[in-house]
């Protein structure tokens, strides 16, 4: 429950999070990789968004001719994406349901063509995120496409600094008590190791961007992960 109420809070005064409509550039990228580099048309898909927000990536997926289930934790954030895609004339092709990305997911084996977590694992803790890859890796297709956008530990300042004055319990974490949030990041071997134990990690790169908090930027790396689930 808390893990609700600081997401529900950030979602009505947000601090941390963008509300904008459109996905983010690192995410379209990744849409083009899929239909130039992939083969994949990005159309009659069966997709689910993690940590789904206010529906940027979900609802622009629909609108393209996708069938769309977004999870999300917030009640607010739930509401905003739904109403925009009752505004889009996309309300048969999407649906949003609230729980915990870290928890099981109700959907069959096999059922989704394309995954998607783009800054949403970061705040879970380790039991948690040992059921959302064993729950990612369930409900994708074998040949299934998994995109990742998470923080990255290597060469970036901020991360070890909060890691050194706010250091959380478990590894590699902090604590944002602004937020009453941990987060998690990344060192690209324990990336490497952590989902290379589910998937094939297909593109593995590093990129600087900044994030606003409290007024302020701060600059910040990702990892942007292209991953694949392959017959084993």
């Amino acid at each position: 429950m808390a893990q609700f109420a600081t997401w529900e809070e950030e979602y009505q005064n947000p601090k941390l999070v963008t509300t904008k409509a459109e996905p983010q550039n690192d995410t379209l990228r990744f849409f083009k990789y899929l239909k130039k580099e992939a083969k994949i048309k990005l159309n009659n898909l069966k997709i689910l968004d993690l940590g789904s927000g206010t529906g940027r990536n979900s609802n622009y997926l629909a609108q393209l001719g996708n069938l769309v289930v977004g999870l999300e934790i917030s009640d607010t954030a739930v509401e905003i994406a739904t109403k925009r895609a009752e505004q889009m004339n996309i309300k048969e092709q999407v649906k949003y349901l609230k729980q915990s990305i870290g928890s099981s997911y109700p959907f069959a084996d096999e059922y989704f063509d394309l995954v998607l977590d783009v800054i949403s694992s970061n705040s879970l803790n380790e039991k948690e995120r040992s059921v959302y890859l064993k729950e990612v890796y369930r409900v994708l297709k074998v040949g299934g496409n998994f995109f990742v956008r998470t923080l990255c530990k290597d060469g970036d300042k901020n991360a070890k600094n909060l890691l050194k004055i706010n250091p959380s319990v478990e590894y590699d974490t902090y604590s944002i008590k602004e937020l009453d949030l941990t987060e998690r990041v990344f060192s690209e071997a324990d990336f490497r190791k952590v989902y290379g134990e589910y998937f094939k990690i297909k593109k593995l790169a590093k990129k600087s961007g900044y994030t606003r908090f409290m007024g302020q930027n701060y600059k910040r790396n990702y990892w942007l992960a292209y991953l694949q689930k392959v017959k084993t």
